[in-house]
């Protein structure tokens, strides 16, 4: 299934669109302190954690082949975290996310945070 965005993100002062937010900026400055830069989970914080962080370029691979999009979204903004989750995560929804973009998958619309969705779709670009 494919994803589209339907709506641009607009600035507040004269409605000029804004820069789109970068994937891989948002997740070296969000994720990479754990998972490292290159997403394997090697992070120069990883070895005080408990859990190891899992190695994120591995994603679909282990989800049969397939992005769990949806999946990737609810862990990263802190509605779904599974069983297996440790808790040295931030539940990155509590805080800005950036503004609401719609995002169009089978004819349906849904608002997902600007953030949220560039470091999804940059997670899924690291698939190997």
């Amino acid at each position: 299934m494919r994803y589209f965005i339907i709506l641009a993100t607009m600035a507040m002062a004269g409605c000029v669109a804004e820069e789109p937010i970068d994937g891989r900026k948002a997740f070296i400055a969000d994720c990479a302190g754990c998972h490292g830069a290159d997403g394997t989970g090697n992070g120069p914080d990883a070895r005080a954690l408990a859990t190891t962080p899992p190695d994120l370029t591995t994603i679909s691979a282990r989800n049969g082949g397939t992005f769990p999009r949806d999946q990737v979204m609810s862990t990263i903004d802190g509605l779904d975290r599974g069983v297996h989750f440790s808790n040295a995560m931030p539940e990155f929804g509590a805080g800005d996310m950036g503004d609401t973009i719609i995002v169009e998958r089978d004819g349906l619309g849904t608002p997902v945070p600007e953030r949220l969705l560039a470091l999804t779709e940059y997670l899924e670009g690291i698939q190997q």
